[in-house]
């Protein structure tokens, strides 16, 4: 059963996407808006992903931030996120008025991350691509992939421990190190089909 219903997940992905517009156009951060269903107001992980629509697949982010922790509401941590996304990403230079037309907003919703106990080795076996996202630590070393980037990119399991560690800033096996802590999560993605288009659920697989 779905934790986040498709209307929500629509409205989820209008508030991102009016954040964005309204702060790239304006320098203004939005309020929550009056008719946010309860359920929203609850504490939830949430990454907002941009994507222009021009690029190539495999290329085309365009930014990409979020909070693995439910520390806010979620319909502020998704206003929070999109705006953080658009012109806080430090792989990318600010959003510009001009590419807004372009981009494409996605919503994913996350649950609580989960440590993943056990000998390190086994931690490829307790994954599973397609379903879970990824966190991996070490020391002041931290890095996330989303569930959807995986299942992308063609990896299987032991490829997207690698490519997390990467992500950290840290050698691809250091998930083998029993001193890395290495958590997984799921995530509800809501994303446009075009800019300001009909919102879909994102499949995984």
């Amino acid at each position: 059963m779905y934790m986040i219903k498709d209307e929500w997940g629509e409205f989820l992905v209008r508030l991102a996407r009016n954040a964005i517009e309204e702060y790239v156009r304006h320098g203004k951060t939005i309020e929550p808006p009056e008719d946010t269903p309860p359920e929203l107001r609850e504490k939830m992980g949430v990454f907002v992903t941009l994507n222009n629509r021009h690029a190539p697949p495999q290329m085309s982010l365009r930014g990409c931030i979020g909070f693995p922790l439910p520390i806010y509401p979620l319909v502020e941590a998704t206003i929070k996120a999109a705006i953080h996304a658009a012109v806080d990403d430090p792989r990318f230079p600010p959003v510009r008025e001009r590419e807004l037309d372009d981009l494409i907003v996605e919503v994913s919703v996350l649950t609580p991350p989960e440590l993943i106990e056990g000998p390190p080795e086994e931690r490829p076996r307790k994954i599973k691509v397609g379903r879970d996202g990824l966190i991996v630590e070490k020391g002041i070393y931290s890095g996330l992939l989303l569930p959807q980037v995986p299942a992308e990119w063609g990896w299987d399991e032991e490829e997207f421990l690698a490519q997390t560690c990467w992500k950290a800033g840290l050698p691809p096996d250091c998930w083998l190190d029993e001193d890395t802590k290495v958590y997984r999560f799921t995530a509800e993605v809501f994303e446009e089909e075009k800019p300001w288009g009909p919102v879909r659920r994102k499949p995984l697989v």
